[in-house]
């Protein structure tokens, strides 16, 4: 089994063509949704009496629930709105509520869990819990700038606590101080890391390990509406893979990139979680082998 920790939110969506008010959000919303093609897949996460009841019932459809706590007071709220590009996202409003007091804790049926990953969450909070597992074969942290402004020092020792950094270009030039993504991804292996991905949204990622560097591209799409998820996205395929393959060495850890990066493409065509939410396997497969076809020469 595979445990996502994250953010369950309601996000406003502010896109050149569209807003969306109230959508169904979160880190570990999108990456648990996107893990649990692969395997199956438990949340610990929290929201608040102000959670839809419909919601609820869309995230039990696709993973296990009995991490999910509902507490008095306000689901965690986000605002962000894209520019024309869709590649540039300004934060207008963060609510943290509920999550700012979550005190996190694993349950007992989670602490068997062989896969882990961690959200961009809390780094402190993230670092306490992944002692809270048994057994970890493997284990994944992400991170934002939000951590990295506020609490650097924690982001570092988290990053000694797992096995992958998985974090986004400019976030990995912002906590490396470094310019080249070569240099960043030395810096993190150097703290304690084994593994580091680079995501370089449209333009696909990097994985480090060792003297290892592997690109891979983004599958190429010409209609994107909604960048707002990928990332998280790509990191729960990643890790639901190796779940599903219970296997970590470095030619599975590649192709659960591919999956990362077809998965995340799935994630971008729609607004919200509806490209996620009704996949049939069959699709997945299907764009794999368009994803292989498109790099192989």
């Amino acid at each position: 089994m595979l445990t996502v920790f994250g953010s369950t939110a309601l996000d406003t969506i502010r896109t050149p063509s569209k807003i969306i008010k109230g959508a169904l959000g979160g880190a570990a919303t999108f990456a648990g949704i996107s893990a649990s093609y692969f395997s199956e897949t438990g949340l610990i996460a929290v929201v608040g009496r102000d959670f839809p009841k419909k919601y609820y019932n869309i995230l039990a459809k696709k993973l296990d629930l009995r991490g999910l706590k509902i507490e008095d007071g306000k689901t965690f709220r986000y605002d962000g709105s894209y520019d024309k590009t869709l590649s540039t996202r300004t934060t207008l409003k963060t609510e943290l509520n509920v999550l700012g007091n979550f005190k996190p804790s694993v349950p007992e049926e989670y602490r068997k869990s062989e896969y882990v990953y961690l959200a961009n969450n809390d780094p402190e909070q993230n670092a306490h819990l992944i002692k809270e597992f048994d057994n970890v074969k493997f284990s994944m942290c992400d991170t934002i700038e939000f951590w990295i402004a506020h609490k650097k020092s924690s982001v570092i020792k988290m990053m000694k606590t797992v096995d992958a950094v998985v974090i986004n270009d400019e976030e990995a030039k912002l906590l490396t101080k470094e310019h080249n993504l070569i240099k960043c991804a030395k810096k993190i292996m150097n703290w304690g890391a084994k593994y580091v991905v680079i995501k370089k949204g449209e333009h696909g990622s990097l994985l480090f390990y060792d003297d290892v560097i592997f690109p891979s591209v983004a599958f190429s799409l010409e209609d994107i509406v909604d960048p707002t998820g990928a990332g998280d996205s790509f990191a729960g395929a990643m890790i639901g893979y190796l779940a599903k393959k219970r296997s970590t060495n470095l030619s599975t850890i590649k192709k659960a990139i591919i999956y990362g990066n077809v998965m995340g493409s799935f994630a971008v065509e729609k607004y919200g979680l509806d490209g996620l939410l009704n996949l049939k396997n069959s699709q997945i497969a299907k764009r794999i082998k368009q994803y292989e076809k498109m790099i192989r020469f």
